[in-house]
């Protein structure tokens, strides 16, 4: 049986992401409006396959054990709680620029404000903490190391190369702004 505390944390990351995908269309609309290009079109349904598989994963794993809540529950939601606050640090930093996809628009300066001054992908670190740790919250280390996995292959095998390669043809410099 899944426990409270797991349909709580889903109704919290289901809600979370439809709120980034609001934004993130509403962005979306902006930036080709602004004559964006978009890239990596192929893979982008891949994001949905593994999110949609680790939310299953993790509340039917988290079903199937004997565990509510993890002992090192206090480690792994810090962490979840550090995760969000990057993710929404990057989103604002982002303003209108922020989206799921990779869209470009040519001329743009580069924004290195807010995390990005510090590392060239904090978003995809947030995801990587998230969803390392929502699964082990939940003594569900399985989804957690799968889903893991496949998200490392995918952001640093196909998505960070796609995005770099996209950005050195389309940005003229960096920006703080």
């Amino acid at each position: 049986m899944v426990s409270l505390w797991v349909l709580i944390m889903a109704c919290i990351l289901i809600s979370q992401r439809l709120l980034e995908l609001y934004i993130a269309e509403n962005n979306y609309k902006w930036s080709v409006a602004a004559g964006a290009q978009e890239f990596g079109k192929e893979h982008y349904s891949l994001f949905f396959i593994l999110h949609g598989c680790w939310f299953i994963g993790w509340i039917v794993e988290s079903g199937i054990g004997k565990v509510a809540i993890s002992e090192l529950w206090y480690v792994w939601l810090s962490l979840f709680v550090i995760a969000q606050v990057v993710r929404y640090w990057c989103i604002g930093s982002l303003g209108k620029a922020w989206n799921t996809r990779i869209l470009v628009i040519p001329g743009r300066k580069l924004i290195s404000k807010g995390p990005y001054q510090y590392i060239k992908h904090p978003n995809y670190v947030a995801v990587a903490i998230e969803l390392l740790v929502v699964p082990l919250l939940f003594g569900a280390a399985i989804t957690a190391a799968l889903a893991t996995l496949c998200n490392a292959w995918l952001i640093l095998g196909i998505r960070i190369p796609v995005e770099e390669k996209a950005l050195s043809e389309g940005i003229i410099e960096k920006s703080s702004c």
